[in-house]
């Protein structure tokens, strides 16, 4: 059997089953029970010290 024989039967039985697999299990880690505490406090994380308003830009006078 050919070496190109033999990769493409793998690819396309054994390889698509593990990226199933793979696919599988990353969309279960991310919709488990205890993820949504982390999931919000990852996504407020940019507002975390953000304690004011930054000022209001006035606009420049053109002379």
């Amino acid at each position: 059997m050919e070496m190109y024989t033999l990769m493409r039967e793998f690819a396309d039985s054994w390889a698509l089953l593990a990226l199933f697999g793979i696919f599988l299990a990353v969309v279960i880690w991310v919709f488990r029970p205890g993820s949504r505490k982390v999931q919000d406090d990852i996504a407020n994380s940019i507002f975390r010290h953000d304690d004011k308003p930054a000022p209001a830009r006035r606009p420049t006078e053109e002379a």
